[in-house]
């Protein structure tokens, strides 16, 4: 696994790029501070605490998931700001083009269990986030936050490297004895091609372990949550344009004539979408 770190390399863009091209992954260094981290992991524990209130537990467990966090955009402005963050800019515009969307920003508080006790969910067994090959094609890209730093035995995201942009599916044993658990400083943020197999590891720390996901795909590729209905129009005009176009602002559908029939420049969504 390439280390590069983007305050001290200048060159950490291509670097981490030729990475994620032959090996499917690479992690930056020091692109969130102290600061932005004690922010994130309070706002990541309110939020948690909100969701639980919301959806309610019985619901979160049928779900099969651990300590996954949707939806933390609209319950705390905070989360919008990974968005803003110039070493995800760059990825993303590298990989995809400037017109990609966000199509999801997860949570994650891992919680600990005994060595014994672990569950089998989804986020543990090796699984791709875009699950599609499509002949060398990058349509996805993941920037993935640790918030802590992670650890083998606090759980850290085992990657499978190699295994991206390929249409066979590897063998679960080979996947399982080849797969590396990315240790790394809290700040540091995880690139990686989304067709790559990953699994999170076993937190066994007796502590939760804290990350942010992100997933960007091509303009055209339909979001898991409708980010612009889910915050509404007030709050997705208050930001940038450019955030504006990741959460999905210029890439809205139309639903009436009137929208239709928009001059270009008030229209639900913009040309050459890449």
């Amino acid at each position: 696994m390439l280390f590069v770190d983007c305050r001290t390399d200048a060159g950490w863009l291509a670097l981490a790029l030729e990475a994620v091209r032959s090996t499917g992954a690479a992690v930056v260094e020091n692109v969130l501070d102290r600061e932005f981290l004690d922010r994130t992991r309070a706002a990541m524990f309110r939020a948690q605490e909100r969701i639980v209130a919301e959806v309610g537990r019985e619901t979160l467990a049928r779900a099969g998931e651990l300590g996954v966090l949707r939806l933390m955009l609209k319950l705390d402005d905070h989360f919008l700001r990974f968005l803003e963050l110039p070493q995800v800019l760059a990825v993303v515009d590298a990989t995809l083009s400037e017109t990609a969307i966000l199509h999801l920003q997860n949570g994650f508080i891992l919680p600990p269990f005994p060595k014994d006790a672990i569950p089998a969910v989804f986020q543990n067994r090796f699984h791709q986030d875009f699950p599609r090959v499509l002949n060398g094609y990058v349509a996805s890209i993941n920037t993935f936050f640790a918030i802590d730093a992670f650890t083998g035995e606090n759980g850290a995201t085992r990657f499978a490297l190699g295994t991206h942009q390929h249409t066979a599916v590897p063998d679960a044993a080979y996947l399982d004895r080849s797969a590396v658990a990315v240790e790394c400083a809290a700040g540091s943020m995880i690139v990686f091609d989304s067709t790559l197999y990953h699994a999170a590891g076993a937190n066994v720390s007796g502590e939760p372990r804290l990350a942010v996901n992100h997933q960007f795909t091509r303009s055209y590729i339909k979001q898991q949550i409708d980010y612009v209905r889910a915050l509404g129009a007030g709050a997705v005009t208050r930001q940038t344009p450019r955030t504006q176009q990741l959460l999905g602002w210029y890439t809205r559908v139309v639903t009436i004539l009137e929208e239709y029939y928009r001059p270009e420049e008030q229209r639900l969504y913009r040309k050459g979408q890449g």
